[in-house]
C-alpha cells in the first residue's frame, strides 16, 4: 500500500499506462492473478468485466468488499486512488490489459 500512496502522490494528474500497469501488476495481480485470470479474487479479464455495471465496479475498487480480501483503494479510505483514477483503471481493465502484463 505504501507504494501506491507514493505512486498517487507522484501522480497528481490521471494515471498513465505505465502507472496503470504497475498498479495492476503489483496490487490487483496479487489476488486476481498476474494475468488477471483469477486467483483469490475473481477474474478481471475483458470478458469477465463486460457485464459488470461501471458504478458497482467502481464502488468495489473504491470501498472494497466487506468480509473479503478486497480492500478499498479510495484516498478517502487511506488508499491511493482518486475517483478519476478508478475511471481510468476500469477503462484500462475493460480494454484488456493482458498485452501490457506479459
Amino acid at each position: 500500500l505504501l507504494f501506491f500512496l507514493l505512486l498517487s502522490a507522484a501522480h497528481a494528474q490521471p494515471l498513465d499506462t505505465r502507472a496503470l500497469v504497475r498498479l495492476v501488476r503489483q496490487d490487483c495481480g496479487s489476488c486476481h492473478g498476474m494475468r488477471l485470470g483469477g486467483g483469490l479474487g475473481t477474474p478481471l479479464t475483458r470478458e469477465a468485466l463486460a457485464e459488470k455495471p461501471v458504478e458497482s465496479f467502481a464502488a468495489t475498487i473504491l470501498y472494497g468488499r466487506p468480509g473479503t480480501a478486497m480492500a478499498g483503494y479510495a484516498k478517502t479510505w487511506g488508499g491511493p486512488l482518486e475517483p478519476r483514477d478508478v475511471d481510468t483503471l476500469i477503462a484500462f481493465l475493460r480494454a484488456g490489459p493482458a498485452r501490457h502484463l506479459r
